[in-house]
């Protein structure tokens, strides 16, 4: 591989990994998990496997983020007490990689309109939130509405 081509690479890894960082940056600002370096991270090193894997003409090593992604994912899944978080956090590194795998197969074009369109649907989170505290509440919660509650056992309603 010639300099020039070697150069060309690295624009291309430089790329990946300034939209890696646009990601990470609005989780940075939400103050989630994975931010601005481990976003920027992901994203440089699947594309770096895509070049390695275009290269040698393998797509099994690029097939091989995916498994690796999911295992990473995986690690930033956890539950807390009831409730489980890092859901978002995973699909959102996982999306990375594929961003990743996009810029190392030269879709330019693509892989931006899909880094702002991650962005935008990170951002929606607010809305998210606010559909989930009005929303209909679940049977069984404390604060669910009395026609929600389920019976208690063995009880048995008389009209």
């Amino acid at each position: 591989m010639s300099e020039a081509e070697q150069l060309d690479l690295f624009w291309r890894l430089l790329l990946a990994a300034a939209l890696g960082s646009l990601v990470g940056l609005e989780r940075e600002f939400r103050g989630h998990e994975a931010g601005i370096r481990t976003s920027s991270l992901v994203c440089l090193g699947a594309a770096a496997f895509g070049e390695v894997s275009s290269l040698f003409g393998d797509s099994r090593i690029a097939a091989g983020v995916v498994q690796g992604i999911g295992f990473l994912g995986a690690g930033l899944i956890f539950k807390r007490e009831d409730a489980i978080s890092g859901v978002t956090t995973a699909a959102t590194t996982w999306v990375l990689a594929g961003l990743g795998l996009m810029v190392a197969a030269e879709l330019w074009l693509t892989a931006l309109l899909l880094t702002f369109m991650v962005v935008l649907m990170l951002e929606l989170s607010p809305l998210s939130d606010w559909v989930y505290r009005n929303g209909r509440r679940h049977a069984g919660e404390p604060d669910a509405p009395k026609d929600q509650q389920p019976e208690p056992k063995g009880h048995v309603r008389h009209p």
